[in-house]
Formats: C-alpha cells, sequence, structure tokens
C-alpha cells in the first residue's frame, strides 16, 4: 500500500472541496562536551505510595498509557552522558519493573531489590557498582546522581549543574524557595515558634555525588540514619565532611505524591507535546518564505518552532528524534513521499511507539488547476495515506493554501494557516486526519 501512494505522490493533490476548521536531548548536547568522566544514575523507586490513597504504588501509576518511573528513567537515558541508570524496588516489583523496561526500551536500567527504608535502597543501589566493578553494564561511575522516580520533569541543564558541581565540590543539590512558614508546636499543639522563611530552602532532588564520597558515607552511617533519616547530603557532610555546593532549581522539580499529581503531570506532558514543532520546507523560494511566515505566526501563538529544516539536508533525520510534531511545506504537492521517509524512520526508531506523531502536511498552490477528477483521485490518495500511516501511530492532517503575491491576502491566509496548524497539533482531532483544509 505505502508503495502504492508513494507512486501515485507524484501528482500534486487538491481538497474535493474547500473545508474549514471549527474549534525527548540529543547525542550532541551541551553535556557531551561537558562530562567526560561517567555518570551513573540511583533511582529508589520502593515506596508504598501510602499517601496517594491507591493500590498501585505511585511510581507504577499509568499516565498516557505508560508508567509514571518509565517518563522519569526517559529523562535520564536520552542523555548520552549518563550511563548506569540503577531502579531500586520492592522485591514484588521486580518482574513489574522488568516488564517496564522491555515493554518501553529502556536501554540503561538495570534493576535491584530495595530494603526496608529509603536510605537502604538508596545504598543498595550504590552496591550495585561497587559489586560489579568488573561488569560492563555497571561499571563504577565517577559521580553518581540520586534522583526521585517520581519526579519525571527534570531537565539536562539542572542535571548538568548538579554533576559539574558534584565533581567539582565532591556533593551537590538541588534547592527550592519555601512555599509555606516553617512553624514549630509545643506539646500541647501550641505554637512555639516560626523559622524566618528567606534563611531557608527547601532540600529537592536531584542530588549529586562523587560515588567513593556517598558510598563510604553509607557505610559509615549508623542504624538510626538507615531507618530514619531522609538528607543524603547530610550523610555526605556528617560521615566524610564534604559540604554540598546547593543549586537553585526550577519549579518543575515538584514530585508526584497525592492522586490529584497524577492529573497535574498528565497535564504538563500532553502541553509539552504540543507547544513545539519541526517545520520540514522544499527549497523553492515560495516554501522558504511560507516557512519563515509560519514560523513568526506559531511563535506569537506560544508554539516553539524548535528547526526549520530543508528537506535536501543531510542530518534531516537526526532533527526527526528532538520533536512529536512536524509541519511539512511541499509545492504543489510534489514531496508527499517525503511523509512516507519519515513515517519509516519513526518505525525504524520507534519514536512514535509511545505517542502519536503528528505530521501536517502543507500544500502550498501556486499553480491553478480545474481538473474535478484529478483533484478526487489526489485526495483520495491522501487519505489513503494517512489511513496507512495511522497504524504506524502517525496522525496525518492536510492544509492547502494559495500563494498570492497580494500582500494582505496572503498575510491573512498565512495567518490562519498558523491558527489551523495550531488546532491540528494540539486538540489531535482523529476526525480530522486524513482531511485537506483550506486556509
Amino acid at each position: 500500500m505505502l508503495e502504492e501512494i508513494a507512486s501515485a505522490s507524484a501528482r500534486p493533490l487538491d481538497p474535493g472541496s474547500p473545508l474549514s476548521l471549527d474549534t525527548e536531548c540529543s547525542g550532541d548536547g551541551p553535556g557531551r562536551a561537558a562530562v567526560d568522566f561517567p555518570v551513573a544514575v540511583v533511582l529508589p523507586a520502593g515506596g508504598s505510595g501510602e499517601r496517594m490513597g491507591l493500590p498501585t504504588p505511585k511510581q507504577f501509576c499509568t499516565i498516557l498509557n505508560r508508567p509514571l518511573i518509565s517518563y522519569t528513567i526517559q529523562a535520564f537515558e536520552r542523555l548520552s552522558w549518563i550511563g548506569t541508570v540503577v531502579v531500586v524496588v520492592a522485591k514484588e516489583n521486580h518482574d513489574l519493573m522488568l516488564n517496564i523496561v522491555r515493554e518501553f526500551h529502556h536501554t540503561k536500567v538495570k534493576v535491584v531489590h530495595g530494603g526496608t527504608s529509603r536510605h537502604r535502597s538508596i545504598f543498595n543501589g550504590l552496591q550495585a557498582f561497587s559489586n560489579n566493578i568488573d561488569d560492563s553494564l555497571t561499571p563504577k561511575p565517577k559521580v553518581v546522581i540520586i534522583h526521585d522516580a517520581v519526579r519525571p520533569f527534570v531537565e539536562e541543564d539542572l542535571l548538568l549543574k548538579i554533576t559539574l558541581a558534584a565533581k567539582a565540590e565532591g556533593a551537590s543539590g538541588a534547592i527550592r524557595p519555601l512555599v509555606s512558614t516553617v512553624i514549630a508546636t509545643t506539646l500541647e499543639g501550641y505554637l512555639d515558634h516560626s523559622l524566618e522563611r528567606a534563611k531557608y530552602r527547601a532540600s529537592e532532588m536531584p542530588q549529586g555525588f562523587l560515588y567513593d564520597i556517598i558510598f563510604q558515607a553509607y557505610q559509615r552511617c549508623s542504624e538510626y540514619d538507615f531507618d530514619f533519616g531522609t538528607e543524603c547530603l547530610h550523610l555526605a557532610l556528617q560521615y566524610c565532611g564534604t559540604n554540598a555546593k546547593l543549586i537553585e532549581g526550577p519549579p518543575t522539580l515538584w514530585k508526584v505524591t497525592y492522586k490529584r499529581d497524577l492529573a497535574a503531570a498528565e497535564a504538563i506532558i500532553k502541553e509539552t507535546l504540543s507547544t513545539s514543532a519541526c517545520v520540514i520546507t522544499e527549497a523553492a523560494a515560495e516554501a522558504v518564505e511560507l516557512a519563515g511566515t509560519l514560523q513568526k505566526n506559531l511563535t506569537t501563538q506560544g508554539m516553539v518552532v524548535t528547526d526549520v529544516i530543508p528537506c535536501a539536508k543531510e542530518s534531516y533525520t537526526d532533527c526527526l528524534s528532538k520533536s512529536r510534531s512536524f509541519i511539512q511545506i511541499a509545492v504543489n504537492g510534489s514531496n508527499i513521499s517525503g511523509v512516507l521517509e519519515m513515517v519509516k524512520h519513526f518505525e525504524n526508531t520507534r519514536h512514535a511507539h509511545l505517542y502519536p506523531i503528528v505530521v501536517v502536511w502543507v500544500k502550498l498552490n501556486t499553480t491553478k488547476r480545474s481538473f474535478d477528477t484529478q483533484k478526487t483521485d489526489e485526495l483520495t490518495t491522501f487519505m489513503r495515506l494517512a489511513s496507512e500511516v495511522k497504524q504506524a501511530n502517525v496522525q496525518l492532517y492536510g492544509i492547502q493554501i494559495d500563494h498570492t503575491k497580494v500582500s494582505e491576502l496572503w498575510e491573512r491566509s498565512a495567518a490562519r494557516l498558523a491558527d489551523i496548524t495550531v488546532a491540528l497539533i494540539r486538540d489531535r482531532n482523529p476526525a480530522l486526519i486524513g482531511q485537506l483544509l483550506q486556509a
């Protein structure tokens, strides 16, 4: 079917009638240059999630058909300068975690059993390196990052700062301003005193350490620390004399604690998927002009255009892994075969495995055509293509726009093109898949 559509795609497409619309960092990122030493991650994920009030531990709760912990793992796996991610789970969840690793194709994960407390679980995670120095899957790192499994929204910039500070100072940690005043109470339940909020900060994750320092701290700490301690930075200070460098973190460091937080996390993920797009354009002057105008109009509507790429660019496929929404501009429908190339890449890399990819195919008409029968055939071809690529989890929409040298008309059409494009990417309306809309 795809081959048949590709051969038919040499003909430009037109809708039978105008329609109206009612409404993951790359291996070449900055971290690779800055981090020239081995870095690993320990994710303690052995909690029962009692505060969540659900039978499933919060780290395994599903958001958009994917467990929460998988999002957190991906935040680290996408960074080429991070090696192993050790996930520490309760023994009864070991098989569940292995299934998640297989289903979502995590390639850097090692699963180990947790302990009876958070600190015991972290220590077990650290021992996965010390006990397997000769194991290529878990080489001993220079720096280890400790992070919460239920904090999925951690950015490379912060991880880079934490990692470099840990290497330089021995320990580092993220902090955030307190949002509430901390008070002390008497045994009778009355106010004793309050702390001056401006002088204090909330300790957050991630935290980074020279591996030898944090491992030594855990070897020296007391049973009381193991059972009741909560702060890794404090262990490094108390038992190794290492004072951590504190780094201000962004608001996105919050963790999923209560049931309502799952809905908030889902909203953030959806927004992330729908607020950026990559524009792929032909080299024709009219297409390049439209790409520039579209980029400006999309920006005014809060959508980030990550790249504007000529179709002939050699590294074209490298950019496909950086977005989940694409706008392809073709002059007179000449490059619909480019959609097939994109879909093939998505299938090979499984980029569309977790979420649908949206492709908005923009047909820029520079000539007038009047053969209704041919228009109908071309629309049928486009609809068949959309139906076929949908099986690969790619949602294909079409918009046609007529080029004109009349400035006012062109600006109006370009603005409407941006409006429709934003609506298609954000709404992902299944009823409009395979339709060619008129801008």
